[in-house]
């Protein structure tokens, strides 16, 4: 019992020093000083650091290279704290409980995150009695290890927040399968934080997304009869004359949509789009949902998708639809959908960030679905890893 009163005691009077010494040192040279916050999770990142195998990385934060921003390590704390409180494993994701995108930090007083941090303490004071070093990530997360903090380095990233998050996973999982943390790791925050919940995904993390690319071709039969569509089916914009065609129950004539051939109703599948400035709706279609007029294309009439108007405005949309952030907008957008998981997500392939993600319940076939309102610049479906061709070099592939 003393030992663990001790160890809640010590990390306390080492934080109180820091900000003592953080704030004479702030006046001195008129800055402002580290936030109390920053300091807790600067002691976390050295205890994490002591325990694990090829976590020097988390070297960045505890000695003040990487720094915080307020709401960061307030939500940070909050989240953690809620994942510890629920007591499962991070393997077992259903039943989690979910962040709200929505949820005020402001409003939360200091009483919140004084029982966050107790919680994330009593879960964390395990790690001072193992032996330094003691814990090996495994070989998956330590090349996210080295990733990161090349990324970091680079500007690439503007924080270690996922480093610390990684490691922290290991030591929640130890005895499960580590190869496959990663991964887990981005479904956990996709699952929690459906709007943006990774500004940089790691390359070994974004190769097992985009290893399940398919090739998709445009269904001729569903386009609608205002887009033209390339001679290979990998290009479509709106014409200038509507073409006369059959009427399938299939085909859109109001909206200037079309889906590829191909539906899923099992797996995992991954594409990418090349959309460049323009507006565009993007995401799948359910096999019964209407197509015909101009009824909204949201989730209540079977569609998930993700469409950006006049330029500006990007949405989820859901009902109501989810206004997404304008810094999120791509020219290159990775659609990666897992069937049994119940996951939609969208990325911008150009930054290797995540957008946003549906997560359902699908029990039909789904349809992946493009739509444009682009006149002079095609939407390109592209495989992943190859250079499309420019729109001058590609006139050859219209019919």
């Amino acid at each position: 019992m003393m030992q663990c009163f001790h160890f809640i005691i010590e990390p306390a009077k080492t934080i109180t020093a820091k900000l003592k010494e953080s704030r004479k040192r702030a006046k001195n040279e008129k800055k402002e000083p580290l936030e109390e916050n920053l300091l807790f999770i600067m002691e976390l990142a050295r205890d994490v650091n002591r325990v694990c195998q090829r976590s020097e990385v988390l070297e960045k934060i505890w000695n003040g290279e990487d720094t915080w921003s307020t709401s960061l390590c307030r939500a940070f704390i909050l989240d953690w704290s809620s994942l510890l409180e629920s007591k499962k494993r991070p393997m077992q994701t259903d039943g989690w409980p979910e962040q709200s995108e929505v949820r005020k930090q402001e409003l939360l007083d200091e009483q919140d995150m004084k029982r966050a941090k107790r919680t994330i303490v009593n879960w964390a004071k395990d790690l001072r009695a193992q032996p330094e070093q003691s814990v090996w990530p495994g070989e998956a997360v330590a090349q996210v290890l080295a990733d990161l903090q090349l990324a970091w380095r680079n500007g690439r990233m503007p924080h270690l927040l996922i480093a610390m998050e990684m490691l922290m996973w290991v030591l929640l999982t130890q005895g499960l399968e580590k190869e496959t943390i990663p991964q887990q790791w981005l479904i956990w925050k996709q699952r929690t934080q459906k709007i943006g919940a990774v500004r940089y995904i790691p390359q070994s993390v974004w190769d097992w997304i985009s290893n399940v690319a398919v090739e998709i071709s445009l269904d001729l039969d569903t386009a609608n009869p205002d887009l033209v569509v390339s001679s290979d089916e990998k290009r479509m914009r709106c014409g200038f004359e509507r073409k006369d065609v059959p009427n399938y129950h299939q085909r859109f004539d109001g909206w200037w949509c079309a889906t590829g051939v191909e539906g899923f109703n099992a797996g995992r599948h991954y594409w990418e789009v090349e959309v460049g400035e323009r507006d565009f709706r993007l995401g799948v279609a359910k096999e019964s949902a209407l197509r015909k007029g101009f009824k909204s294309l949201n989730t209540d009439t079977g569609y998930f998708t993700l469409r950006l108007e006049r330029g500006t405005e990007l949405k989820a949309l859901t009902v109501p639809f989810t206004a997404l952030p304008p810094s999120l907008i791509p020219r290159k957008v990775a659609v990666y959908l897992d069937y049994e998981r119940g996951q939609l997500s969208f990325y911008d392939v150009d930054s290797r960030s995540h957008i946003y993600t549906y997560n359902e319940r699908f029990n039909e076939k789904l349809f992946p679905l493009f739509g444009t309102t682009e006149i002079l610049n095609d939407m390109v479906i592209t495989s992943p890893g190859r250079k499309s061709n420019c729109l001058c070099s590609s006139m050859c592939l219209w019919g």
